[in-house]
């Protein structure tokens, strides 16, 4: 009898369950990315963001790992931010900015470690890794924006906004996912050596990611999946 645990998918037969948990975290992931406007906003709407924000990766390591010290690093990180984004909100240019940027960075990175492993020790390529890959794309974005801003809280003027606006992690947010995505508008500008290295950093991961692994992945999962058809 097979034994189901953590990585079952990588072992024995997909579980339904698994591609389950890692299509919800990809739609919540997206859910995020569509709704962080409203931390900017007042009344009821950050309390509602970072209740979202500050639980996806939660029940997302929760869900596929069973790393203890995984769990309690993305548990403590995640009220961290939670507080720490709420006074953000509310009270903007506090103490709570870095503290929201160094734990916002702890809290990503240990989701994107969760999602390299689950996706890399996968025997095979199911349905459960290829949602897998897609999360961990939008994770790199996310991540690199608690980056950028820890760079511009350290040296502000690292990134110059073309309309004059102040910037804040909602605006690197969006940079970084059109410099992941190679697109490059240029109402952001990266403008200091850091700034402007990590930047093209993230853009060669980009490139690299959706030309050669994504596509990679998307093709093993194909052939496997005709194998299993002629089988």
């Amino acid at each position: 009898m097979h034994h189901l645990n953590g990585f079952s998918p990588h072992k024995y037969e997909p579980a339904l369950n698994e591609r389950d948990k890692n299509l919800f975290l990809l739609l919540s992931i997206l859910f995020h990315n569509l709704i962080y406007p409203m931390s900017t906003g007042d009344g009821w709407h950050p309390i509602f963001f970072y209740m979202v924000f500050c639980s996806i990766f939660v029940i997302g390591v929760y869900t596929l790992t069973t790393h203890q010290w995984e769990r309690i690093v993305v548990v403590i990180s995640s009220i961290v931010v939670f507080f720490a984004g709420l006074i953000n909100s509310y009270t903007p240019g506090t103490f709570a900015m870095p503290v929201l940027y160094t734990f916002g960075t702890i809290y990503h990175l240990t989701m994107l470690i969760v999602l390299v492993r689950y996706i890399f020790e996968a025997k095979r390529i199911l349905i459960e890794v290829i949602l897998a890959a897609a999360s961990l794309y939008l994770v790199i974005g996310s991540t690199f924006t608690a980056i950028y801003g820890l760079i511009e809280y350290l040296e502000p003027g690292s990134f110059a906004v073309a309309s004059g606006t102040a910037l804040g992690w909602q605006q690197l947010l969006y940079y970084s996912y059109v410099t992941l995505t190679t697109l490059g508008y240029g109402d952001i500008t990266p403008v200091k050596s850091f700034a402007q290295s990590l930047s093209s950093f993230e853009a060669v991961i980009g490139v690299l990611y959706t030309v050669i692994l994504l596509p990679r992945f998307i093709t093993l999962y194909e052939v496997a999946d005709r194998i299993h058809d002629d089988a």
